[in-house]
């Protein structure tokens, strides 16, 4: 019996030919390369094959097209099941090869972007349109864009001064060992004064996030941000709360998006359930302000206040949890105005009170954080 990848090699080196006479510079080192990464995997895979090539004979992005067109032209336009006995792939499996090799726009030269160049010119528009439209009113292929978008949303926390000094070119405090130093390299002459100035650290930001029911239209993106915002920053601690209240800090360090919400959700129990915002910043300044979590920092509530449980309970959490942190914001998806009765009690409290129902709600909140 004749040997099976005998007529696999002779076709890994008829491919490459054919992609020198379509004019990509490949050599022979660049053939045994081809050949040697096919070993570990399966020849009769077109996936296999298809991305194998790319990866050890493509090294321009300009050359992707020719690659793409010389690969359909010489494995996928063979007519009949078994055309070449080097090459014994099925209808089927050439059928779902066509469908999965589909080019990218982004790698499209020529021809083939022409039609594509038109509407490129409402794309800003488009952008703009959407951060002005409410996440409730947003359809589910507007929302993936907004979430596409809110990547490039750049959060800079704020930072404070702390105790401990740094060498600086001015201040208030002198550094006498740097100024020693340098006079005794000038052997005893007077030398520049050198200068300490305290040191600037990012505060603390906390998020705490509402997903009962009323905020269902809302929950999603504001945990999408979340992630945006754990990603810019270390210091972040991300909560939800319902009737009860979670961490998911730990989640939400997945680096997709989708991922992480996907985490997130399942470890959140009370998700679209009831309201008891009280109970949850109670337990959050107990269990986790004891322990520093948010102690001189920024703490940021994103809910609409319908609170189902006792207000007494909301405003004495709201008073410790003021007296811990450095500054409380609340994002407010239908508005600034404190119509609700769990907005009425905490607004004392309340340092910054925003709305939350656009992506430029939060991009203003970004810029004002900073």
């Amino acid at each position: 019996m004749p040997d099976p990848t005998d007529s696999f090699l002779a076709s890994l080196v008829g491919f490459a030919r054919e992609l020198r006479a379509a004019g990509l510079p490949v050599g022979s080192g660049d053939v045994v390369t081809f050949c040697a990464a096919m070993e570990p995997l399966d020849p009769t895979d077109l996936m296999d094959l298809y991305w194998g090539g790319r990866a050890t004979l493509v090294t321009r992005r300009e050359q992707i097209p020719v690659y793409h067109e010389t690969f359909l032209r010489y494995f996928l336009d063979q007519p009949g099941e078994q055309a070449d006995e080097s090459r014994p792939f099925t209808l089927p499996q050439r059928d779902e090869a066509r469908s999965a090799l589909q080019l990218p726009e982004t790698e499209r030269q020529g021809e083939e972007r022409e039609d594509e160049e038109a509407p490129l010119g409402l794309v800003a528009s488009d952008v703009a349109v959407l951060k002005h439209r409410e996440f409730a009113s947003c359809t589910p292929e507007e929302l993936a864009a907004l979430r596409r978008i809110m990547r490039t949303v750049r959060l800079t926390p704020p930072r404070r001064r702390s105790r401990r000094t740094a060498p600086a070119p001015s201040g208030r405090r002198p550094d006498l060992r740097r100024t020693v130093r340098e006079a005794m390299r000038t052997h005893g002459d007077p030398a520049a004064l050198r200068w300490r100035a305290r040191r600037e650290r990012p505060r603390p930001l906390v998020l705490l996030l509402d997903v009962s029911g009323s905020m269902a239209d809302y929950s999603r993106a504001l945990l999408q941000y979340a992630h945006v915002t754990s990603r810019a920053t270390s210091k972040v601690e991300v909560f939800c709360f319902g009737t009860g209240l979670t961490r998911i800090t730990r989640e939400l360090e997945h680096r997709r998006p989708d991922e992480a919400l996907d985490r997130a959700a399942r470890a959140v129990a009370d998700w679209e359930g009831g309201t008891r915002i009280g109970a949850s910043l109670d337990a959050f300044v107990r269990d986790h302000g004891r322990r520093g979590t948010g102690r001189g920092g920024i703490v940021v509530i994103c809910s609409d206040g319908l609170d189902r449980g006792d207000p007494a309970l909301l405003e004495s959490a709201m008073q410790r949890l003021s007296r811990l942190c450095h500054r409380v914001v609340w994002l407010n998806p239908h508005g600034t105005e404190p119509g609700s009765l769990g907005m009425v009690v905490a607004a004392p409290y309340v340092d910054e009170l925003l709305s939350a129902r656009t992506l430029a709600d939060l991009e203003e909140f970004a810029r004002r954080l900073g």
